[in-house]
């Protein structure tokens, strides 16, 4: 029987899978055990006969098994096939997440996010400019002065929104702005980068993917991988000092 399968011009193709144990000959062995003596000729007929008649013997056994694997191998491969991106359902995507930011009264000139699982794709203007890192902005007004450096403090408004449009934060609304001294790991890593080469008097807004954003979990604000927009006004920038006075030090500035 072996023999018969080996053969390159009787034997079809057998199908490639992942899996090592899909095999014909294997296959053979699992549903068809080999059996001593399961053809006999008879010995009236010469040895031509009885290759002859051998031959069809052992073709009926291995009918079934083309037949069973005919069936089998065309489902197994269905099973890898991956699903192809449909354009109507990021359309549809599209148009919901455009809903929902109406429903949240998001700014004018929003991003719109196309949000499939873990598969993203932010939609703007062409006045947003993408960086290497991921970060995406754009300036409304430049502003004047130096930008701010490590260990100056900053004084900025900021509004933040998710991936809705929905609000989630905002200076403008606690009445204050918020001060922050730069190169002390005390902003998001794509917030700081976006505001670092901003200027006195700019107003700017940050779109900040995940793998720059705040971290996420129970403890924290942030409850999923979400990309954070941050329209920022910055105010004015501050020389700082380290005042020791006595047993207490603090920094100062002005």
């Amino acid at each position: 029987m072996q023999m018969i399968l080996s053969s390159s011009s009787s034997s079809p193709p057998i199908p490639s899978f992942p899996c090592k144990c899909f095999s014909k000959f294997h296959a053979v062995r699992t549903f068809f055990p080999q059996k001593k003596h399961i053809v006999h000729c008879s010995s009236s007929h010469n040895l031509k006969d009885n290759g002859f008649h051998c031959k069809v013997k052992l073709k009926r056994r291995v009918v079934p098994f083309l037949l069973f694997s005919s069936g089998l191998f065309p489902t197994l491969s269905a099973s890898g096939k991956t699903k192809s991106k449909n354009p109507y359902d990021e359309k549809r995507l599209l148009e919901q997440n455009k809903r929902m930011q109406k429903e949240n009264s998001a700014p004018e000139g929003f991003p719109n996010f196309i949000r499939e699982g873990f598969e993203v794709k932010v939609v703007t203007s062409e006045n947003y400019i993408k960086r290497d890192s991921g970060l995406i902005y754009r300036d409304f007004e430049v502003g004047k002065g130096d930008c701010p450096k490590d260990g100056q403090q900053i004084i900025f408004h900021y509004i933040g929104y998710n991936e809705s449009g929905r609000r989630i934060d905002s200076t403008y609304l606690q009445g204050s702005p918020a001060r922050i001294r730069m190169g002390t790991n005390a902003l998001v890593p794509g917030f700081e980068e976006g505001i670092r080469d901003m200027r006195p008097g700019g107003k700017r807004r940050i779109i900040i993917p995940p793998e720059l954003g705040p971290p996420v979990g129970p403890s924290t604000f942030f409850s999923a991988k979400q990309f954070e927009v941050f329209d920022v006004e910055l105010l004015s920038v501050q020389d700082c000092q380290r005042r020791t006075i006595g047993f207490y030090s603090d920094v100062v500035c002005n």
